[in-house]
């Protein structure tokens, strides 16, 4: 076997298949000095609505602005409470604060780490209620709670059948974070397979580099089948215009760059074979790490199909063995280590240790493997070999 670092994501290798491509899309817009909007961007929303199932597609800036604008022009601003989980990125509660709305939490299901419909059922239920509009109040803020937020971590759709059931039941909307979740699927209780993207009031992603659909800079969307919250974000990601020079909200600086736009139209030709081999690499991980008893490998529920932006297992001594296995040239990754109600900068929130134990406890053993479209099947094994051997030394000492 080599013993070549293994990196925990190859981004240059996909960029040197796709550099002419790539590189011509540049001098076209190069040429054409078409940098702000324009045909590049509308294509690529037409072509990711698709993608997704949704009708409609806007381009944004970036992940972060996708949430905040798909919440605003749903509706959530000021006064209202948002309700989602602390094990994600830290940009999914940002834009909820920036949107003007309070956080309230809960926990996630201990498998798949997304939100726990029975964890939200559970504090809905202890919520009182709100006079003038009966929603119910959090628990936190006071206010009155008018939407969930859930993510789809790692690449796998939450359990949208039953959380759509309980926003239904109490009257609130959803807005899906699915910015790890390009292309993932879920089949819902009819035996319709639907992709993230389809389920709430507008989804949002991110194309972040490192994403499965990933820009070469920053980038966002926002899908929905709402033609009004499609109609709102284009007006919020350019200074609230309606039309050049005509402010119908106070808005924002938050498109998606053109040549961001026409580089995405180029990998979303390749994300479908991509993503299968992402599945492929997971069930090879999975395969054999099946005899490691200290390691617990990803769930994948029956209905879900995973993209696998991240590969995560679960390890008592995670520290150690990520350690090990950089030692060993292995690069690996912590998504997260630390849950967002326990961030320095929620501290006045009034949130501490032991709130929501399944979190925690994830975030104290989560560790992300190499996972990447291009590692090969002699990079798994390698990784897999060193992971056994901490295994082998541990239970030795």
């Amino acid at each position: 076997m080599s013993n070549e670092p293994i990196p925990f994501l190859d981004l240059v290798t996909p960029h040197r298949e796709l550099e002419a491509e790539l590189v011509e899309a540049f001098r076209e817009a190069v040429r054409s000095a078409a940098f702000i909007n324009g045909a590049q961007v509308e294509a690529f929303e037409n072509e990711f609505a698709a993608f997704c199932g949704a009708k409609y597609c806007v381009g944004v800036a970036n992940g972060t602005d996708a949430v905040r604008f798909a919440l605003m022009a749903s509706g959530v601003g000021c006064g209202d409470a948002v309700i989602t989980v602390a094990h994600t990125f830290i940009a999914t509660v940002e834009a909820i604060s920036q949107c003007g709305a309070g956080t309230e939490f809960v926990d996630i299901d201990p498998l798949t780490y997304c939100m726990s419909p029975d964890a939200l059922e559970e504090y809905l239920a202890r919520c009182r209620r709100d006079a003038a509009s009966g929603r119910p109040l959090g628990a936190r803020t006071g206010m009155p709670i008018k939407a969930i937020v859930p993510v789809h971590l790692y690449g796998q759709c939450a359990d949208m059948d039953a959380l759509m059931a309980i926003a239904a039941k109490y009257d609130l909307l959803i807005v899906e974070d699915a910015c790890q979740a390009h292309g993932a699927e879920y089949q819902s209780a009819a035996g319709r397979w639907r992709r993230a993207g389809t389920f709430g009031k507008g989804a949002a992603f991110s194309f972040y580099p490192g994403k499965n659909l990933g820009a070469c800079g920053e980038g966002g969307a926002v899908t929905t089948d709402d033609a009004g919250v499609a109609q709102t974000i284009r007006m919020l990601r350019e200074h609230g215009q309606a039309a050049k020079y005509y402010h119908d909200l106070e808005g924002y600086n938050g498109r998606l760059d053109a040549i961001q736009a026409a580089f995405l139209r180029i990998k979303l030709r390749h994300l479908g074979g991509a993503n299968a081999r992402r599945r492929e690499a997971a069930v090879r991980y999975t395969a054999l790490l099946a005899d490691v008893p200290a390691v617990t490998t990803p769930f994948e529920s029956e209905h879900s199909r995973a993209v696998y932006h991240l590969y995560v297992i679960r390890c008592s001594d995670r520290d150690r063995l990520a350690a090990d296995l950089k030692s060993a040239g292995i690069a690996t990754g912590l998504h997260y280590p630390l849950p967002v109600h326990l961030q320095k900068c929620y501290r006045d929130w009034g949130y501490s240790a032991g709130d929501f134990p399944v979190t925690e406890r994830a975030a104290a053993e989560i560790l992300s493997l190499p996972m990447f479209p291009t590692i090969t099947v002699e990079q798994q094994q390698r990784v897999v070999a060193a992971i056994v051997a901490r295994m082998t030394v541990a239970s030795q000492s």
